[in-house]
């Protein structure tokens, strides 16, 4: 019987845990996002995007997609919250709500033609997780995860609102996972 390496082995565990629905509990952020182990920080050489000053920088090696969408969402992270921002047209110097929020990112990767609600992102793309992209939806919210980095509205400290982005997990308990093809 052959053994499979340790990395091998995790990608596919985890690819497996993601067919099976469970991804949330064993591969927060994506199956190409997860350090081989839990003392690996998290890093754009070891797993996706990095962190600095409130804005993204996405690993060299991201596609252009996935580029244009981190610089899409550095763009407008700071906004306040605004509901129905971002729904009228794509820039919305008022603020953006949650959807508007992921809506223009997904449209500075290329992949979003037309602005949609929370509801109907959870509608779009491909159903679990994306290698790159994840978009996580229910009726009431979404929000997305780029190269292991959360974009999202909420998590903010009181008196902070809008979208921005977050190193931490948030359960994605009652959310449907999404991506685009191939990302």
């Amino acid at each position: 019987m052959r053994t499979l390496p340790l990395a091998l082995a995790l990608v596919c565990t985890a690819a497996g845990f993601a067919a099976q629905g469970t991804a949330a509990e064993a591969v927060p952020w994506g199956y190409s996002c997860v350090p081989a182990s839990t003392e690996t920080p998290r890093t754009s050489s070891t797993c996706g995007a990095t962190l600095l000053d409130g804005r993204a920088i996405a690993p060299p090696n991201a596609p252009t997609a996935v580029k244009g969408a981190v610089a899409a969402a550095n763009r407008i992270a700071g906004k306040p919250y605004v509901w129905g921002g971002g729904h009228l047209s794509w820039w919305d110097r008022r603020g953006y709500d949650c959807s508007g929020a992921v809506g223009y990112a997904l449209h500075g990767g290329g992949l979003l033609e037309t602005t949609m609600v929370s509801g109907q992102l959870s509608y779009w793309g491909l159903g679990g997780l994306g290698r790159w992209i994840t978009v996580y939806a229910n009726d009431e919210h979404v929000y997305m995860v780029i190269a292991g980095l959360r974009f999202d509205t909420r998590g903010d400290l009181p008196g902070i609102t809008g979208p921005r982005w977050h190193a931490d997990r948030v359960e994605p308990r009652n959310f449907v996972a999404r991506h685009p093809a191939g990302l």
